[in-house]
């Protein structure tokens, strides 16, 4: 069975929406076969990320960058996963007020030197998430899904 890594900084109520969506987008009949599991930022380890098979990242945009929270993930994962993680897939979901770039931008530059390869482009929701922005990111999961179990 393919496990799913969703590692996520929710500190506001529209991440938090945003986590949910993801989460309803993988709770489809034709994704049984796929085990989830949910860490916020500051308590995933390198052994979850070694026991998964792919990554669902969820950040805000604090201050121009990703969170401090995913930050200090990517700090503690990066070399323990270095050489084993390479060829993962991934995705990216980025909220913030007005600007994601360099978050979008920060996350990228370290999953492109884990190695690891998008399932498709990032994701950026600016403002209150509308139902159109929950079904987006829905699919986005599904989409990271599809092609962990190779579809």
């Amino acid at each position: 069975m393919s496990k799913l890594l969703v590692v996520h900084h929710t500190t506001s109520p529209a991440t938090q929406e945003l986590l949910e969506a993801a989460l309803s987008g993988l709770g489809i009949p034709e994704l049984s076969a796929l085990q989830v599991e949910t860490r916020a930022a500051l308590s995933a380890t390198s052994a979850d990320v070694l026991s998964s098979d792919g990554c669902l990242l969820l950040t805000p945009a604090n201050i121009g960058y990703m969170s401090g929270a995913m930050k200090h993930f990517f700090d503690q994962i990066y070399y323990p996963c270095l050489q084993e993680t390479r060829g993962r897939p991934y995705a990216l979901v980025v909220h913030g007020n007005n600007d994601t770039t360099g978050a979008i931008r920060g996350v990228e530059s370290i999953c492109k030197g884990l190695d690891w390869r998008p399932a498709g482009p990032a994701l950026t929701i600016l403002g209150a998430p509308t139902s159109a922005d929950q079904a987006g990111v829905a699919d986005l999961a599904g989409l990271l899904a599809a092609a962990m179990l190779g579809w």
